[in-house]
């Protein structure tokens, strides 16, 4: 498998770029502080386009803390190439709520109770009005794609949804599949959450009016950096702790989902742990959590698959390599090396956390 096998060096950025490499999420998001700000603006605008019956979970799911990666993503992109427009707000906009819409879909799925902090949208008004709101902030997105004055935007959003949740489709279809391979992951893993990262990347270059080669290059820099993004998420589901995610953890394992730690431990275990690996994923019962942490734990999986989310990493900084040597390129490798330092999290009590 690609990731598996592959040794990727860094190549150096420019100087321009390497003077504003930066370590903490602050630091990173500070020159776009303004631009995240009018984009949660225009989030609060968009709960007045929904029925007033619909108010309360409009202003529940826009109104969340997250850190609004992929909007921050759309303005650092721009930063790349000159300074963000106001066409960037609407497309950061138009991303951020289809996110939101695969979360609360998400969180029907996993049964998840906690999301950023605060009860999911599920938990707090049920199932079916979380299924429903999902749709309506899916059709909401494209609503507001559509303003744009040709169709090229709201055709890129629409194919980039398709894609989302036809990856979500294809996780569901392989749960407890031990067939299911690494490169099936890997594939899944591009479309259900790469995909809108490449977007907000793709779709910013776009208005910057970037050249073909500047937009391959932001666009493979998402692809790249989300799936890195994914995996660092499926190990924080293993090896994480709530308080430091702010979001139910151990759903994966739960609901049957086979992530990066899970299969570089059935590749590696050895017959009789095979059988254990099966019992468990088969007939899921919170007391063989012991069983299977420890074999995570005697197989290195956690180290495993952060040695493979950092050579997805490498390939996101070699993007930058075509791009202006500026502060927004700078600021984009220093995401890069954000991630790789929020992976000390992981593994602190020296094993599975679920």
């Amino acid at each position: 498998m690609f990731a598996a096998e592959s040794k990727v060096a860094t190549a150096p950025v420019g100087d321009e770029a390497k003077s504003a490499k930066v370590n903490s999420w602050k630091q990173i998001i500070d020159p776009v502080e303004p631009f995240l700000e009018a984009v949660n603006r225009r989030l609060v605008q968009q709960v007045e386009a929904f029925d007033p019956e619909l108010v309360p979970y409009a202003d529940y799911a826009l109104n969340g803390q997250g850190k609004h990666l992929r909007p921050a993503l759309v303005a650092l992109a721009a930063n790349v190439l000159g300074k963000p427009l106001d066409s960037h707000i609407t497309v950061a906009v138009i991303i951020e709520m289809v996110h939101l819409a695969t979360l609360v879909h998400d969180d029907v799925m996993d049964e998840a109770e906690i999301r950023r902090g605060q009860p999911t949208l599920a938990s707090k008004w049920g199932n079916d009005i979380a299924v429903l709101f999902g749709d309506c902030l899916f059709a909401q997105a494209l609503t507001l794609a559509a303003s744009f004055p040709t169709p090229d935007i709201c055709r890129a959003v629409a194919m980039a949804t398709n894609t989302v949740c036809t990856g979500e489709i294809l996780q569901t279809q392989r749960r407890k599949d031990l067939r299911f391979t690494r490169e099936e992951y890997f594939r899944i893993l591009e479309m259900k959450t790469a995909e809108l990262f490449a977007l907000s990347c793709d779709l910013s270059a776009r208005l910057s009016k970037a050249t073909p080669e500047q937009r391959d290059a932001l666009r493979n820099f998402g692809m790249n950096f989300g799936t890195a993004y994914q995996i660092y998420d499926d190990c924080l589901d293993l090896f994480g702790s709530e308080a430091t995610a702010g979001k139910s953890l151990g759903t994966d394992l739960a609901k049957g989902k086979l992530t990066l730690p899970m299969l570089l431990l059935w590749d590696t275990a050895e017959a009789s742990e095979r059988d254990v690996i099966r019992q468990v994923v088969d007939n899921w019962q919170p007391s063989e959590l012991g069983r299977i942490g420890a074999l995570l734990e005697k197989h290195k999986a956690l180290p495993a698959s952060l040695r493979i989310m950092q050579q997805y990493l490498e390939l996101a900084r070699q993007e930058l390599q075509v791009l202006p040597a500026t502060d927004g390129s700078g600021r984009l490798l220093g995401l890069t090396e954000y991630l790789s330092g929020q992976t000390e999290v992981l593994g602190g009590s020296g094993g599975v956390r679920l």
